[in-house]
């Protein structure tokens, strides 16, 4: 499949923030126009554009999270355009690389809310071993990069 991250821009913002979930999964997802203000305002997250060729299929943000000190994925949305076709999977994948690469050997961490079990069941198939934690209502996994 071959995705490729892109960072979020004068040209492309607009493109992002038109981006949706299916209506299904609207409660799971903040909108991207949300996750790009935060992610001027707070300190190390880092906002990415996902394409598949020319065609950008979702979004997906990481960074450092203010509270726990933890290296997190804090947003994964692929637009319901695009969605079954592995993008998500593929994505996070990539990601992981990428933070094993520029990193030593770290603890990765990502939430989910309890009822939806597409998401839970992606990470779960990654590799991510839910922690026991609930934060912000949403169940907290971890995988070792």
């Amino acid at each position: 499949m071959s995705l490729e991250f892109k960072e979020i821009n004068k040209q492309n913002w607009e493109e992002c923030i038109a981006l949706s979930v299916s209506a299904e999964q609207r409660d799971f997802v903040a909108e991207n126009s949300y996750s790009l203000l935060q992610s001027v305002f707070e300190d190390e997250l880092y906002p990415l554009s996902i394409f598949k060729n020319d065609s950008m299929v979702g979004f997906l943000m990481y960074g450092i999270d203010p509270e726990t000190n933890r290296m997190e994925l804090c947003r994964l949305m692929i637009d319901k355009r695009y969605q079954k076709q592995g993008y998500g999977k593929e994505a996070t994948l990539k990601l992981m690389e990428q933070l094993r690469e520029n990193y030593d050997a770290i603890d990765f961490y990502t939430s989910a809310e309890p009822e939806n079990n597409h998401a839970l069941g992606l990470y779960e198939d990654i590799g991510f071993t839910r922690t026991g934690e609930v934060m912000w209502g949403e169940i907290v996994l971890k995988i070792k990069l």
